[in-house]
């Protein structure tokens, strides 16, 4: 079994206990083959934690690191403290043993409880894999970072922090017909009954993370370019710096399908690099359109998963954007995130089953358009 069928299987594993939960696994994947950080955001009890763990449990000779931020966390508590035998030599030293600067997996739960004494040393571990403290520097083995939260931060100084974490990732709670599912998988995973677990050893990941460096992109740059373009154009920042290493996701979803070469359907990776839960569906609308048109059989799962929309849930939403646009102290930013939603709405209509519920939908998309275009 090559490197790339091991990982696999230890997804698969996490998938069997984590029901309802592929697309977050999937993702951690994602993150874990480009070497690219990822954020958790969702209330408490959707098993942020608990994948983290057993994503590092299937990691042969890995460290994990795991701590929840507060507003009063001091550097010591996340990089260790000071050597004191050195300290007498007159040399300040930390003492990583046990801490995050010796981790492969790293997970730091209410990330955005960060303060500014550790702030600084955060955001270059987070961006150059790199520990600075006074005189000191040394490169961290991360395989990857993850960070959680309940909320986005409020704090300008804090959009840098969301800024280190190239994936983001939307948690909640499971579809109510997955409960039974759920409930009888936590059961056996609270009895400890679970069937013996595959690995990868921590060296495996790196090598793939190489391999994952020589994917050729040749054949999707050129739609590559035009999707920055056309996501820029929509309002979501996309900066030279992010635009360079989304590539390493594309080429990772290549990788995870045993591909040396990336196809439109890697794409799909690009849904999940929103700066705000508005642009969400925003971002699915646009990329799920282009990925669509992929019909190759070797294209990952992810992108061949489009959630089936219920036609009387789009139908209450064309009806608020309708009752939204009608107010007079809309601002220029407001008009443009409701046609951006209609868009989408549009784009998810075309997969109604039920060809009168889709006519009488589109119909109402077609009259709000026309609202807006007597309004520009």
């Amino acid at each position: 079994m090559n490197a790339t069928d091991k990982l696999n299987t230890v997804l698969k594993h996490i998938k069997e206990t984590f029901v309802g939960k592929n697309e977050i696994i999937d993702l951690l994947g994602i993150g874990l083959l480009a070497r690219e950080n990822a954020f958790l955001l969702g209330p408490p009890g959707t098993a942020k934690s608990a994948i983290i763990r057993s994503l590092s449990k299937g990691i042969e000779g890995d460290k994990n690191f795991e701590y929840l931020l507060t507003r009063f966390t001091e550097p010591n508590e996340i990089f260790g403290p000071f050597d004191i035998r050195k300290l007498k030599e007159g040399e300040l030293i930390t003492n990583t043993e046990g801490m995050m600067p010796e981790a492969s997996m790293v997970f730091l739960d209410e990330i955005f409880n960060a303060n500014s004494a550790i702030l600084n040393s955060l955001l270059m571990a987070l961006n150059e894999k790199i520990f600075r403290r006074g005189k000191e520097t040394k490169k961290l083995p991360a395989l990857m970072f993850v960070g959680a939260s309940n909320v986005l931060p409020e704090d300008e100084s804090l959009n840098a922090l969301l800024d280190r974490f190239l994936i983001r990732i939307k948690c909640d709670y499971v579809e109510p017909d997955l409960l039974q599912q759920v409930l009888l998988a936590g059961w056996k995973l609270e009895s400890g009954d679970s069937k013996e677990r595959s690995t990868i050893s921590a060296d495996e990941v790196r090598e793939l993370q190489q391999l994952c460096r020589k994917v050729d992109l040749t054949a999707i740059r050129n739609e590559y370019v035009d999707i920055i373009h056309s996501l820029r154009n929509t309002g979501i920042k996309v900066s030279d710096r992010r635009a360079v290493k989304l590539q390493n996701l594309i080429a990772a979803s290549a990788l995870m399908c045993g591909r040396n070469e990336a196809i439109v359907s890697d794409f799909w990776v690009l849904k999940y690099i929103w700066d705000n839960e508005e642009q969400i569906e925003i971002l699915e609308g646009i990329i799920n359109k282009i990925i669509e048109k992929d019909n190759s059989e070797s294209a990952h799962p992810q992108a061949l998963y489009n959630k089936t929309p219920d036609a009387e849930s789009v139908i209450k939403e064309v009806n608020y954007l309708t009752e939204k646009w009608q107010d007079e102290n809309l601002s220029f930013e407001e008009q443009n995130v409701i046609k951006d939603k209609l868009r989408y709405i549009q784009t998810r209509c075309d997969w109604i089953k039920d060809s009168e519920q889709k006519k009488y939908i589109q119909d109402h998309i077609e009259s709000l358009w026309q609202k807006i275009l007597q309004t520009i």
